[in-house]
């Protein structure tokens, strides 16, 4: 390469001169004068060039070593090369073959890491199962314990079992053993009958020493001086309430009879406190009444004046009944005997009683014709029918009046009710119970108070048509004993 770069360069010097000596012949023919310098130009010339060639040679000499001097150093970087490589090549196929090996052994750990994960997959799948039922049974554990007369005297549910049932805490062979423990202890307790004393909470929540009666895990009862009653386990808690409402009389008597030794028998409630519960959230009269809104007070009010009629009426018919066949025979018996006076008298003596007024008014009559003493006689009786049917039409009245306001708390109850549901909905069952409570207590307070009254008035109206059917009775048998005495007197 350095050999044909001076070839060239010596062919462009030669060309170049040989093109500058025309031009400069050129020169010296248009200035012959320059000739002589001209040609010692031309020496100069061939001079330079034989120098430069000289010098190109010499040029191509050095270039000529420097690439032999190369093409040794390229030959043995090759032959350098070409053993690097062949160690590479072979490097290569060492570590593809233990590429090979590693990958057999990768596909076998693959295997063996399939089977495991299998394995482990399984034994996951059993021990989550298991876990689970650990944990059903810890909350069904802590269920029952929450209702348990043993975790109340134990001092309450012990909190491992809401840390398992709540997933709190993965459970242990320990722990199981404990809940194992817990079972045997609530089985023990469950199958003993004992008296002991210990704390309590009275009726009015005050903490007290009493006797206290296990019946097993079913009933507990106890004893502060001369009350007795039923306890209502708070395990959460770790104590022992008194109900807030006392058992009846007969239910007492036999708690204390079994408490002192002298009976073999005690009431016992199987349902686990759930008729206790009832016992204890019974309501009065007066507390259901209460529950039903602001009408109960008109119904209230009705029974209160039908209350106070019906007391006036029995006072008054009391204090005028009159035994009317006695009397009348009394009568009869002077009537014979044409004592007019003394029958009067006696009637007189007895004018605070309607009978007793009717027959004075037909005896003034007794000298006058049957058809005026008849008129006077019933002159009298109307006259007494008034005050005998006072205040019957507004008894009446109540009794029809007092549904209807149950009624109408029946019909406000239930738009409390819908108003309710509209604005909360239907979830919560107790949002509603005050409207239905509010419809059933008026309408059942209105009948109640309606039925009796309805009733009353009934035998009222019976007791003074009867009350009037005899005086007219008697009136009329007054009047054929003076027509029979006065015709024999004629």
């Amino acid at each position: 390469m350095i050999k044909a770069f001076l070839s060239g360069s010596h062919s462009v010097l030669l060309f170049f001169l040989f093109c500058w000596a025309p031009f400069t012949a050129a020169a010296t023919t248009s200035d012959s004068s320059a000739a002589v310098d001209m040609r010692e130009e031309r020496i100069a010339v061939r001079k330079a060039v034989l120098a430069l060639e000289g010098q190109a040679r010499m040029e191509e000499e050095t270039a000529r070593e420097e690439a032999r001097r190369s093409r040794e150093r390229i030959t043995g970087d090759r032959s350098s090369l070409e053993q690097e490589i062949t160690r590479l090549e072979a490097e290569v196929v060492s570590l593809e073959e233990a590429v090979a090996t590693l990958e057999q052994e990768g596909q076998q750990l693959a295997e063996q890491e399939t089977l495991l994960t299998e394995r482990l997959a399984a034994t996951d799948a059993i021990i989550r199962e298991l876990v689970g039922v650990i944990r059903m049974f810890a909350k069904d554990i802590s269920s029952h314990l929450s209702t348990s007369l043993q975790s109340a005297l134990a001092g309450g549910t012990p909190a491992l079992l809401n840390d398992i049932a709540e997933q709190g805490r993965f459970p242990g062979l320990h722990d199981i053993n404990r809940m194992i423990d817990l079972l045997w202890q609530q089985i023990a307790g469950a199958a003993s009958v004992r008296l002991q004393r210990g704390p309590i909470v009275d009726r009015s929540g005050t903490a007290v020493e009493a006797d206290i009666l296990i019946l097993g895990d079913f009933t507990a009862a106890y004893r502060v001086g001369q009350e007795i009653g039923y306890l209502s386990p708070s395990p959460a808690g770790g104590a022992l309430f008194a109900l807030a409402n006392l058992p009846p009389r007969g239910l007492r008597r036999q708690l204390g009879s079994y408490l002192d030794g002298a009976a073999e028998a005690v009431p016992l409630d199987i349902t686990r406190g759930a008729a206790l519960s009832q016992l204890a959230h019974q309501l009065n009269l007066w507390q259901k009444i209460g529950s039903g809104g602001p009408l109960i007070w008109p119904i209230l009010g009705i029974l209160l004046v039908a209350l106070l009629i019906v007391g006036e009426r029995l006072l008054f018919l009391w204090r005028t009944r009159l035994p009317a066949d006695a009397f009348t025979e009394r009568l009869a018996a002077l009537a014979v005997d044409r004592n007019w006076q003394a029958c009067r008298e006696e009637c007189r003596r007895r004018l605070g009683k309607p009978l007793a007024r009717v027959l004075d008014a037909g005896l003034d009559c007794y000298r006058q014709q049957r058809d005026i003493m008849e008129n006077a006689l019933q002159e009298a009786i109307l006259r007494e029918i008034p005050p005998l049917e006072r205040f019957l039409s507004t008894l009446g009245m109540l009794a029809a009046i007092a549904p209807l306001l149950g009624l109408l708390g029946t019909v406000t109850g239930m738009i409390s009710t819908f108003d309710v549901i509209t604005r909360y909905g239907t979830g919560d069952p107790h949002m509603m119970s005050g409207g239905i409570s509010e419809a059933l207590v008026t309408t059942m307070l209105g009948l109640s108070v309606a039925i009796p009254i309805m009733l009353v008035h009934t035998l009222l109206n019976r007791t003074i048509d009867n009350r009037i059917a005899h005086m007219e009775e008697k009136a009329m048998a007054l009047i054929n004993l003076v027509q029979k005495t006065g015709h024999d007197a004629a």
